[in-house]
């Protein structure tokens, strides 16, 4: 059983830690950390088989966050849930820090790293191959962001997963619509991205992002399904997550230039005021 109100305070808390490392560290990308922050608290706090004492245990779940520049808001998730201490996120970006601007190995939690955009799904369908020929268990989740599916290399990866029909690969689009320098439609219009994925062999679902029920349901659907023997064959699973650039934050909701903007002390303070910064004590909701 779940608690919705208590992964949604975790979402808000993610949201604010990140605002707080990427004010103090004066570098990097805010809105589609926002954007995220539902999918992330149910994947690290609901959905995933983890073990924070067993970083690199064999048969964990992994993640592949293939938008790298997001990394904020997954060290924010991994310090919450033990992985190192949230202490350590004031260190965001400095050199003598393993908290870099995009996810590598040397952070406890991270599975691969990531920043080059549209490579994470090659690696993750690599992964999915790897528990196949392991027999291991273990489900491999990537996400990725709008104008990275832009990269020819996605579909390529995306054309891998379906030939040998990966059903524990599950890929959810961060869909808010916004990339670093405008809308997709202003760089490069997507078209209809399911039926994309659902020509190139996948089954593929659309959901609200900032939805924890829909997002629960959604998973709890498709990992369970993909251990029940079916007549038709195996798929790997996309999942289209409709989100809001800079969720939560009324001045950046929607709007491209906080793809990677720093905010300023005065909207750094609204920002935080927004999120109701100071009602609950991050440290008191690990898990």
């Amino acid at each position: 059983m779940y608690d919705i109100m208590k992964l949604k305070t975790i979402a808000n808390q993610l949201r604010i830690e990140t605002i707080e490392s990427v004010y103090r560290a004066k570098s990097g990308h805010i809105g589609g950390c926002l954007s995220a922050a539902e999918i992330i608290a149910v994947l690290y706090f609901y959905k995933m088989r983890l073990d924070p004492e067993r970083p690199g245990w064999e048969d964990r779940d992994r993640f592949v966050l293939s938008k790298g520049h997001s990394a904020p808001i997954l060290y924010a998730a991994l310090a919450k849930r033990g992985f190192f201490s949230v202490e350590e996120m004031s260190h965001l970006r400095q050199a003598d820090s393993h908290l870099q601007g995009a996810p590598n190995p040397k952070t406890p939690g991270i599975d691969m790293s990531s920043g080059p955009l549209g490579q994470g799904l090659s690696a993750a369908v690599g992964m999915a191959l790897a528990a196949r020929t392991m027999k291991k268990d273990f489900f491999v989740y990537c996400m990725l962001g709008d104008g990275e599916i832009e990269e020819g290399q996605i579909w390529e990866a995306a054309m891998a997963a379906s030939k040998y029909r990966l059903n524990r690969l599950i890929t959810i689009l961060d869909h808010n619509e916004v990339q670093m320098s405008g809308t997709n439609e202003e760089i490069m219009p997507l078209g209809d991205i399911k039926d994309k994925f659902d020509s190139f062999g996948w089954k593929t679902y659309k959901i609200n992002g900032h939805s924890i029920s829909e997002i629960i349901e959604i998973l709890d659907h498709v990992t369970q399904e993909s251990q029940v023997e079916k007549s038709e064959p195996d798929k790997p699973i996309m999942i289209i997550a409709n989100t809001v650039k800079g969720k939560g934050v009324s001045f950046m909701e929607g709007k491209a230039e906080w793809h990677g903007a720093v905010p300023t002390e005065e909207q750094y303070d609204a920002a935080l005021a927004e999120l109701g910064k100071g009602g609950t004590n991050f440290n008191n909701l690990r898990t």
